[in-house]
């Protein structure tokens, strides 16, 4: 019996240039985000908050990466995802801390193994969903 396994998860160095990066399309677009990059497990490998960027947006990317490492799938579509369940899963789901059902985060994946997550909040939804976009392409990835 094998006791324990291993797991590929982000490595620092691709966290920091993935917030920056996000970071830097931010900018350019002129609003003021937080991001935070997250391991397979959710746990924060990088955070990056640009000045003026809402206090409430700190734990919300959080979530947001915590979501879509923790399920794989951006958190822009949660919505669609959620009307092919029951009511019960689609009241509930949405109750549980650290669940994030809209747009602004996105799945890490490398050779389509998922390694982490990355969670962007600030702008609209689509505009934090553009720059954890431009976060993964600087690293050579895509969602």
């Amino acid at each position: 019996m094998k006791v324990s396994v291993s797991q590929t998860v982000i490595g620092w160095d691709a966290a920091a240039m993935a917030a920056r990066a996000t970071a830097q399309h931010a900018d350019s677009l002129g609003i003021a985000i937080n991001i935070a990059v997250v391991d397979l497990g959710g746990n924060l490998a990088a955070f990056l908050r640009m000045p003026g960027a809402f206090l409430h947006s700190i734990d919300i990317a959080i979530d947001k990466a915590y979501t879509a490492a923790s399920f794989g799938l951006p958190t822009s579509q949660w919505h669609g995802a959620l009307q092919e369940h029951s009511d019960a899963v689609r009241e509930g789901i949405v109750l549980r801390p650290r669940f994030v059902a809209f747009g602004g985060g996105l799945p890490i994946l490398e050779a389509g193994q998922r390694i982490g997550g990355i969670g962007v909040s600030g702008g609209s939804e689509e505009q934090d969903e553009a720059c954890a976009q431009a976060g993964l392409k600087a690293i050579g990835l895509n969602s």
